[in-house]
């Protein structure tokens, strides 16, 4: 029996910072898995000013700097749909959660999961990602080490929810 594709989103403000950078690092993480065909993955943001536009340069240099690639992303907006869409509908902040979460509410068929990506994370269980747009690099380098923590809990729970996935 063949099954659907398990499908993740990650949500900040403007797409361009912090979930495009969790876009890249779990699709590493999924391929290094051997898991890309099984794990959907996509970013948005819940504002709409940077649509269709690539991540902050920054953020993509410090990405390349851990060989991992997000200059093929473009920013795009969260949807109602996208929350029937997906299984996993992950914040990085509690603003941006705060504002899915209504999102969901006025949905009817929303079904995804929606949380704070760091729920998934051991070092940093339920903080904010915070936004390095008006900092300087090491915010950058804070949010990468965050992201990466909690992307490998986020394999592991999918593993474990969807046991056909190993």
């Amino acid at each position: 029996m063949s099954r659907s594709p398990t499908r993740v989103m990650f949500v900040c403000l403007g797409n361009i910072c912090r979930s495009p950078t969790a876009h890249g690092v779990f699709r590493d993480k999924v391929a290094q898995a051997g898991l890309a065909d099984r794990i959907e993955i996509a970013s948005s943001g819940t504002g709409d000013w940077h649509i269709g536009k690539p991540p902050d340069a920054r953020a993509a240099r410090a990405a390349r700097a851990r060989r991992v690639d997000i200059d093929d992303l473009r920013a795009q907006q969260v949807t109602a749909q996208d929350l029937a869409d997906f299984d996993y509908v992950l914040a990085m902040d509690a603003d941006n959660l705060a504002s899915l979460q209504t999102l969901y509410r006025a949905t009817p068929q929303a079904r995804a999961e929606v949380d704070l990506f760091m729920r998934f994370s051991n070092d940093y269980r339920n903080q904010s990602v915070p936004d390095p747009y008006f900092g300087g690099d090491r915010g950058f380098e804070l949010v990468l080490d965050m992201i990466e923590d909690a992307s490998a809990g986020l394999l592991a729970d999918i593993r474990r929810r969807w046991a056909g996935i190993d």
